[in-house]
């Protein structure tokens, strides 16, 4: 299997308002060798909660800010979002990147207030999920595309230009739900889940091949990834101090230790080989430092975790990411 490290991103990880900052992010991870860049999904936050960057936006950012480096979403909400002109905007980046889009998809939370604010009923997100990635998968491949389902519907309608991936960028399914997992079988081409224990990826790997199988479907081993905190420190209790509570948000259900790799070099790289052995071979590693401490740790995440554990590039990537250069 083809292990690849990326870098998440959840609020604006940086000390100032400085549109440079993720400029010079993308060009520090390029020489780090860090795979990909991931942002979360979030319309509206809590005043002060340090909501993060509208997702499709920033990616096309990075896009023109590196000739290499990969972006995906974690996870992109589809029912907050019509399908037609998010197939567009997602066919536009992926073609203008030569695609580089991750695409991971989600049915969002129903305690936010996206649903609300854009006239979502909670209790229509999975479906709504389901026909979306039908209709835009159709609209990537197909021309003159009719579809009728019970939330959306078009007839004769087409979307230019088609992905740079063909028959269209890989949809991967977020969410550790039953639901997520019976998506993932039924329609996705893999799956990202974010605050699950080893153990538990590995019990979902299993069941979302079950899944796979009784849709007469296969998805392929190497396209199951796992969002895990991390935080380099003296020992496992001090990166606990430091991390405060944010690692915990993912899962206050489990301790923070079950699902973030946390502590020294030797305890992070055990959490990282514990995930890769359950079978997720896409990791997003997510800093848990302040501002003032990113490049440090990222500079630690590539020592201790990308040289040791990431399928080294081809030939061809590494001439890519030797010229590439941020504009």
């Amino acid at each position: 299997m083809k292990v690849r490290i990326g870098l998440g991103l959840g609020g604006w990880p940086f000390a100032e308002r400085r549109p440079g900052a993720l400029a010079d992010l993308v060009e520090r991870c390029d020489e780090l060798r860090i795979d990909s860049i991931w942002l979360s999904d979030r319309i509206v936050s809590p005043a002060g909660s340090g909501q993060g960057l509208d997702p499709i936006t920033a990616m096309a950012f990075i896009a023109a800010k590196s000739k290499v480096m990969k972006f995906g979403t974690s996870a992109l909400v589809l029912g907050a979002r019509h399908p037609v002109p998010l197939a567009q905007q997602l066919a536009t980046l992926d073609f203008l990147s030569q695609g580089r889009l991750l695409l991971v998809v989600g049915i969002g939370s129903a305690t936010t207030r996206d649903m609300e604010v854009t006239g979502t009923r909670p209790e229509e997100r999975a479906r709504r999920a389901d026909e979306s990635i039908v209709l835009m998968r159709k609209l990537w491949s197909e021309d003159n595309v009719t579809f009728r389902g019970k939330y959306y519907g078009v007839e004769g309608v087409s979307v230019y230009p088609r992905p740079w991936q063909r028959p269209g960028p890989p949809v991967w399914i977020g969410g550790r739900s039953e639901g997520a997992l019976h998506r993932a079988g039924r329609l996705g081409d893999g799956w990202l889940v974010a605050g699950d224990a080893p153990d538990e990826v590995a019990r979902g790997v299993e069941t979302i091949h079950r899944y796979a199988a009784e849709a007469g479907r296969e998805v392929p081993e190497d396209h199951f990834g796992a969002y895990v905190p991390f935080l380099f420190a003296s020992s496992q209790e001090e990166a606990l101090r430091r991390a405060g509570g944010l690692a915990g948000r993912l899962r206050p259900d489990l301790p923070v230790t079950a699902h973030a790799a946390l502590g020294t070099p030797d305890d992070v790289r055990a959490k990282v080989q514990a995930y890769l052995a359950a079978g997720a071979s896409k990791l997003v590693m997510r800093p848990q430092c302040g501002p003032g401490e990113l490049d440090a740790q990222l500079e630690l995440l590539a020592r201790e975790v990308v040289i040791p554990f990431q399928t080294p590039f081809s030939a061809e990537e590494l001439r890519e990411r030797s010229g590439a250069s941020v504009a």
